[in-house]
């Protein structure tokens, strides 16, 4: 178990993540998602569930996240906040079209449950222009150490200097609590499925 004081120091250096470390950061958050509940109930094998993620995020930061250069880390990528600009959330058609060969090579026939989760997870997304975290992960052996609030702090105070509000999907008890300690509001419970473990919208008002 990683030491409180360790864990301080590593809180302190949160910083953009650069290009060369993409490949890290999906390893990272492969492992941090890999008992997510819904993640898990999408992807049931738990043998094959680490490799899909890691070359999932890796596609998702080279493709769409990183492009918008709010990926943060810390000094020795021990986590990974992946935020979405205002306006930006949202996957364009040709995008889309762009991205699924790949998808397509990576999960082969499980393409089609991961597509109907994501449109589920996208039907009620706000259309109020936001930021979106798709994605905060930490390392387990750093988890419950307040890495997590420190990656996620950077936009949280730049929502509260522009009055900016901030969304994000809530996919345990755990992370629920962390995000309404940061000021976030449960807006709607929903679930991925039959049988699927909830979800939890979420919405962040700006500090005045």
């Amino acid at each position: 178990m990683t030491d409180i004081a360790r864990a301080a120091h590593e809180a302190a250096t949160v910083r953009k993540a650069r290009p060369d470390e993409l490949g890290r950061l999906a390893a990272v958050l492969a492992r941090a998602f890999y008992d997510d509940p819904p993640i898990s109930w999408v992807l049931k094998d738990d043998g094959r569930r680490g490799g899909l993620l890691e070359r999932s995020f890796g596609l998702y930061l080279r493709r769409l996240w990183f492009k918008q250069d709010e990926c943060y880390t810390t000094g020795s990528v021990a986590g990974a906040a992946v935020w979405e600009l205002p306006g930006q959330w949202k996957v364009g058609v040709l995008d889309q079209v762009r991205l699924l060969p790949s998808m397509a090579r990576i999960n082969g026939r499980l393409l089609p449950r991961i597509l109907r989760a994501l449109a589920v997870v996208e039907s009620n997304h706000p259309v109020e222009p936001h930021y979106y975290l798709p994605l905060v992960g930490v390392e387990p052996e750093w988890q419950g150490r307040g890495l997590g609030a420190a990656l996620m702090r950077p936009i949280i105070d730049r929502c509260d200097d522009e009055k900016m509000p901030a969304y994000l999907e809530a996919t345990s008890p755990r992370n629920r609590a962390l995000y309404e300690r940061r000021g976030f509001e449960v807006t709607e419970q929903f679930s991925l499925g039959p049988g699927s473990p909830p979800l939890w919208r979420m919405w962040r008002s700006p500090n005045s």
